[in-house]
């Protein structure tokens, strides 16, 4: 985890899904720059407490709230963005992250599996956002705390751009990412609301702990990165954390690609 320096000193984020994995890595990293941080758990309870522990042990400025909400109901987003205003006052920083796989060939695909993955992955981000979007406006610039209004990151992937058989819920769902993405920062962006999303390549989280806990499954992985090394989370909160501060003011729109070069296609070295 990188070395604090308080970029976040005085503000709130709401991260989704951060009871381990990727979301868990940017709530440290988050606290770790002086935020409060809201730690959002779909069921997994204990380890959002866990997380919410580690940074009221090794962060000296933020605080930390554990809130359940499942984030593709509406009733329960609005409700976590009211306790996180009745806690903290406001919301300065919102890191949509919650997402899932659920994987089939596609002509074996149930509806349900398709529609549970859009409902968490894309509609879930869609009603973070909103209600993001309407804090920020209601409360109006804290010049003293930011440039920005607010700033709202899309936790993406490389699958954005890159199509992966027998995945095609979860790719749709982050290439509908990168719409509704540009779509905030061109509506809002006037307004001074950043929008961006990161989008991570191999990361060790326990999703595809499958593969990257074998030596075989970790050089396939690594026919795919051009730097030959797999990501961890750390590697993810770093990057969150810096494009929620005004060090990344003028960044709006845009994914950032956190891969060791996936993107690059590395499979075309040899003339493919």
């Amino acid at each position: 985890m990188q070395k604090p320096n308080k970029r976040l000193e005085g503000q709130t984020c709401i991260v989704t899904g951060s009871s381990d994995g990727i979301g868990e890595a940017v709530a440290k990293a988050m606290a770790m720059e002086g935020a409060n941080i809201v730690i959002n758990y779909h069921s997994s309870k204990e380890e959002a407490e866990e997380v919410a522990d580690w940074i009221s042990k090794n962060s000296d400025a933020g605080n930390a709230i554990v809130v359940k909400c499942d984030v593709s109901k509406e009733d329960e987003v609005k409700n976590m963005f009211k306790k996180t205003v009745t806690e903290f006052g406001t919301v300065d920083v919102c890191v949509a992250n919650a997402g899932l796989q659920l994987d089939h060939p596609l002509h074996e695909m149930p509806l349900k599996d398709w529609q549970r993955v859009i409902d968490v992955n894309l509609t879930g981000q869609f009603l973070c956002a909103k209600e993001a979007i309407i804090e920020f406006k209601r409360r109006g610039m804290r010049p003293e705390v930011s440039k920005s209004l607010g700033k709202i990151i899309h936790m993406s992937s490389v699958h954005e751009v890159i199509p992966w058989a027998g995945h095609a819920n979860y790719t749709a769902s982050k290439g509908g990412l990168v719409m509704l993405m540009q779509t905030i920062c061109q509506e809002y962006g006037p307004d001074r609301i950043r929008c961006n999303s990161i989008a991570p390549g191999a990361i060790k989280t326990d999703i595809n702990k499958d593969v990257w806990s074998t030596q075989e499954g970790r050089d396939g992985m690594l026919k795919l990165i051009p730097y030959k090394q797999i990501g961890v989370p750390d590697d993810i909160g770093s990057v969150a954390s810096w494009l929620a501060s005004d060090e990344s003011e003028y960044i709006n729109g845009t994914t950032i690609f956190v891969d060791g070069g996936m993107t690059c296609y590395p499979g075309f070295t040899a003339n493919g």
